[in-house]
């Protein structure tokens, strides 16, 4: 049995756009999983960073999967590593590359040091911009309403922090 999940998608550091690319092309190579869709890419300002670092690329995966979450989890970390994330990185820093499960399926749990839905993702304008347009009708397993309806639900002034590229490599909206 497949599973759709979704996966979010920040760099800022490097070539962010050849970093998607490269982690767009990774995920299609997972054994069992299917890259469906891709939102296009948004540059949004850093939040919570220590270091003042620069703006980051967000976007958000679709994938069909018959992966666990867990294993999902851990070939994300490989991908990750092999895409230049320190192990030594913390959430406070910049970044290469960071790659979030979102939401896999309609599950909810939190077991291992995983926890889906991600817990925050409803807050983050940089997560749920990218998600709507790939994704709007998708109801959130614990909130119980549709991504569309979260990011309707946020403060207008977190909307204006993502600006969509112009340019959106490895988009496949479909």
């Amino acid at each position: 049995m497949t599973i759709e999940a979704y996966i979010g998608f920040g760099s800022n550091l490097g070539d962010r756009e050849t970093t998607f690319d490269k982690a767009e092309k990774a995920l299609a190579l997972l054994a069992d999983t299917t890259v469906e869709k891709c939102s296009s890419l948004y540059e949004t300002e850093p939040q919570g960073l220590t270091d003042g670092g620069p703006r980051f690329l967000n976007a958000v995966i679709a994938i069909e999967t018959r992966l666990s979450p867990f294993d999902l989890m851990a070939k994300l970390g490989n991908i990750e590593r092999e895409l230049g994330k320190s192990p030594f990185h913390r959430s406070y820093m910049s970044r290469f590359i960071d790659l979030d499960l979102l939401l896999y399926g309609d599950e909810h749990f939190q077991k291992n040091g995983l926890e889906i839905p991600h817990p925050r993702m409803h807050n983050r304008a940089f997560v749920l911009v990218p998600l709507a347009q790939i994704a709007p009708h998708v109801i959130h397993p614990v909130l119980k309403c549709s991504i569309e309806m979260l990011l309707s639900r946020l403060p207008f002034e977190h909307l204006g922090r993502v600006v969509p590229l112009e340019k959106t490599g490895g988009s496949k909206v479909k």
